[in-house]
């Protein structure tokens, strides 16, 4: 067995990266059934690009640019609306996307991000109540309730923050849903400093219904 993966904790970006990946690996374990689709898309986007323009140059190298040249500026123009599109996609379409499926029939997709310079790890979560009527729900918590100050991952606390904070969640891993989710971290509970800065006010919930 592979020992747990070690980053770097003043990198927020770092910290974001193995969240994201933490996240759907636990839905995942939780019978949640995640949608590719948005992924599909980006990936059909960008390879369609990449195979105009290879093939461009293959047919050039092959011909000469003579026999190509009709054929070139229409390439050009597709390959940059399809990157147009692959950058609309990313930025407007998936916006920071971390996880899209569905477990019972009910809908979940979870929105990540951060902000410059803070150790704060923000979720979007739009998910269909038990009566199938959308919801939204916005939180936050600081990087430090599941990475250590050495900067290892600690999955229990990152699962409990989840489960507690997102119903639909909790609904699934009841096991996992605590009380008082806002208080303390990893580096609190094994009585180290923090390595990511303070982040120590609890987290907070919005809902939108």
């Amino acid at each position: 067995m592979s020992a747990p993966a070690k980053i770097a904790v003043y990198s927020v970006s770092d910290l974001k990266n193995t969240t994201d990946d933490a996240l759907p690996n636990y839905l995942s374990s939780l019978q949640f059934k995640q949608s590719h689709k948005l992924t599909d898309v980006r990936l059909l986007l960008g390879y369609t690009a990449v195979l105009i323009s290879g093939a461009l140059f293959y047919f050039d190298w092959k011909q000469g640019w003579d026999v190509t040249k009709p054929y070139t500026l229409p390439a050009v123009v597709a390959y940059f609306i399809l990157n147009g599109a692959f950058t609309w996609w990313i930025w407007r379409v998936e916006r920071g996307v971390v996880f899209m499926g569905d477990v019972g029939g009910r809908k979940i997709r979870i929105s990540s991000r951060t902000e410059k310079h803070k150790p704060i790890y923000f979720l979007t979560v739009d998910y269909d109540s038990e009566k199938g009527k959308p919801q939204e729900i916005q939180i936050q918590a600081s990087f430090t309730r599941w990475f250590t100050s050495e900067g290892y991952f600690v999955a229990k606390p990152f699962q409990q923050w989840l489960a507690s904070e997102v119903p639909l969640i909790g609904e699934q891993d009841p096991s996992n849903v605590v009380e008082e989710i806002g208080r303390g971290n990893v580096n609190e509970e094994k009585g180290m400093a923090s390595g990511v800065g303070d982040g120590r006010s609890p987290p907070t919930r919005k809902r939108k219904v």
